[in-house]
């Protein structure tokens, strides 16, 4: 199936192109901001690989790291798998043992994101001829509900967070659409987060809704799940269930707004390199250390029942049983590692070696 929908959007995957293009963007915005920086770009399932990147950046000499996932929004099975994979390899090379980072695990809540989702929300509407009829439908990559009720997964809570702000940013621009969120692409027999996106569009259909606007909201690229899963099939879907107008709006991509704020975050984090330890870590964190991973997960395994969500062990939310499951979902989650070299300079920010780590 997976093969059919590749050979549906023309044989191939457009995110390698265009990871590649954020990366080369988000170096401009750093560069406008005076932090000149050399940008490498590394994929946890295809080239360039996480240990390709990493390679290179041992040989560049990076000594300081921020490490940035392309996911809005964490998850244990997209940046958590992507991010345990870093840290087995910091733990395993005496190189990157001592190099100074940290990490942003998600920047889902940051207002330049919120704000250029609601740009591409209103652009959108007005190519309906009623806009104030149309119904705003965000649809987000599904994960099992074990990870969130059992392993402590924080995706769920900070989709619905994030489709809040946005929301509240468009209706601040006068909109005032009606909306709903869903869960796409689920495989295999367990039960994964509701309400499912095909569902939901046979639903609303149903009740009388006759204009879509999709909204691909764990997206910043476009890939199969947007250009086959929701171009295609759902759109088919919400036309066969009486809905007459359907629209989508684009994945982030390089939205200059997006990619700004994506520099913001990375500037932001520079005085935090080297500089975290776990005992400063506290629920919601937004800034993290690799090395404190496995401590975390001790202290998780013990006590989960009796700790208040969200805690942040959950931001990382790893356990060898969830990374069982990952692999018998055959989750199929892309994440491409930023790095980026600070090149020497006047003043202690020209003098940072830093990575993020993308979708």
């Amino acid at each position: 199936a997976r093969a059919e929908g590749y050979a549906a959007i023309g044989g191939g995957s457009p995110l390698r192109q265009i990871t590649n293009e954020q990366a080369e963007a988000l170096k401009e915005a750093l560069e406008s901001k005076n932090l000149p920086a050399k940008v490498y770009v590394g994929m946890r399932y295809w080239h360039p690989f996480t240990e390709e990147a990493i390679a290179q950046i041992k040989e560049d000499g990076i000594t300081r790291l921020v490490v940035l996932p392309l996911y809005p929004q964490f998850s244990i099975s997209t940046s958590g798998s992507s991010l345990r994979l870093l840290e087995s390899l910091f733990r395993e090379d005496e190189y990157l043992v001592n190099m100074q980072h940290t990490v942003i695990p998600s920047w889902y809540n940051r207002n330049g994101y919120v704000q250029s989702m609601a740009t591409l929300i209103e652009k959108e509407l007005t190519k309906f001829s009623n806009p104030d009829e149309v119904h705003i439908f965000f649809s987000a990559h599904g994960v099992p509900v074990a990870y969130v009720e059992e392993a402590g997964d924080p995706y769920k809570a900070e989709m619905e967070e994030c489709v809040e702000l946005i929301m509240a940013a468009v209706k601040a621009r006068g909109i005032r659409c009606p909306h709903t969120l869903a869960y796409q692409s689920r495989v295999g027999p367990v039960e994964w987060l509701k309400p499912y996106t095909d569902d939901t569009i046979k639903q609303l259909g149903k009740s009388g809704v006759k204009s879509l606007l999709a909204v691909p909201v764990s997206f910043v690229s476009e890939h199969i799940e947007t250009l086959e899963e929701i171009d295609m099939e759902y759109r088919e879907l919400a036309l066969k269930s009486g809905i007459r107008n359907w629209g989508r709006v684009p994945a982030l991509g390089c939205e200059p707004g997006f990619i700004d704020d994506l520099a913001d975050a990375i500037l932001e984090a520079l005085p935090y390199v080297g500089a975290m330890a776990v005992s400063n870590l506290e629920a919601r964190q937004s800034l993290v250390p690799l090395g404190s991973v496995e401590q975390l997960l001790a202290t998780y395994d013990t006590l989960r029942r009796e700790l208040p969500p969200p805690v942040a062990m959950w931001e990382w939310g790893w356990t060898k049983s969830v990374e069982t499951w990952n692999g018998r979902a055959a989750m199929l989650a892309v994440l491409t590692l930023l790095v980026l070299e600070v090149t020497t300079g006047q003043g202690v920010l020209r003098q940072w070696g830093i990575l993020p780590l993308f979708h």
